[in-house]
């Protein structure tokens, strides 16, 4: 017979893994598909500050790697792989990887969210020395340093407004001539004195060695090609 696992988590994250510590701790059979690339947005991320217990900050890797050991040690079984496939029209659960299938009683999906980079040169390998993805997790880092937040959306809005507590100068880079934010983020934003919104550009180039020093960017408008230097995001 195929076995029947209590409880099934799709996803590896905080979420993923902390539902896992509390199934196994309460005796139930728990399986993580946690991907091929595990551990959540975490994983890009350097110093936490705001996570109880670490009073001197962590590493986001290392946090992830301990959460991973505890859920182990209780019992979860962690699997590398990644679901592509559900049927939850039956009792148990089906859930597929690939040809492979787990049946469950109860499915957990904690899958989170998925960053929308850039793609340009210099974005991968400046992640965590310079390009962050989080606001709320990295700004503290650009304490007095200028930083430019790239996007027209809610989120862009909503870090830059938390840069501004941080930063000396936030530069909102935006493709187009308007936002698609809600009026209501955007009225925060461009009455803010401390973020300065550059439009109709794209960011080509993101240079730097061992840190972020500047970046290129292309107008689409009037805007010449040029370099401006900035610390962060």
């Amino acid at each position: 017979m195929e076995k029947v696992w209590d409880v099934l988590i799709i996803g590896s994250g905080p979420a993923s893994l902390t539902c896992a510590i509390y199934t196994t701790r309460g005796a139930a059979s728990t399986l993580v598909l946690a991907g091929e690339v595990w551990g959540g947005q975490l994983m890009l991320t350097t110093k936490i500050d705001n996570f109880p217990g670490f009073p001197d900050g962590i590493l986001g890797p290392l946090l992830m790697a301990n959460m991973r050991k505890q859920a182990e040690r209780f019992g979860s079984t962690i699997l590398n792989k990644s679901a592509t496939n559900v049927d939850f029209t039956k009792t148990p659960f089906e859930i597929f990887v690939g040809e492979e299938k787990y049946l469950a009683k109860t499915v957990v999906v904690a899958t989170g969210a998925q960053n929308v980079w850039l793609g340009v040169p210099g974005e991968k390998e400046l992640i965590g020395r310079g390009v962050s993805s989080c606001a709320p997790c990295d700004a503290p880092f650009f304490k007095n340093k200028i930083v430019a937040v790239v996007g027209g959306g809610d989120t862009a809005m909503e870090e830059a407004s938390v840069l501004t507590k941080y930063a000396s100068k936030v530069y909102l880079i935006h493709r187009r001539d308007t936002f698609r934010a809600s009026s209501a983020m955007q009225d925060k934003v461009t009455k803010d004195p401390n973020i300065e919104i550059i439009w109709n550009t794209e960011v080509t180039k993101i240079n730097g060695e061992r840190k972020v020093e500047s970046y290129l960017k292309s107008g689409i408008a009037a805007h010449p090609l040029r370099e401006f230097f900035l610390q962060g995001m």
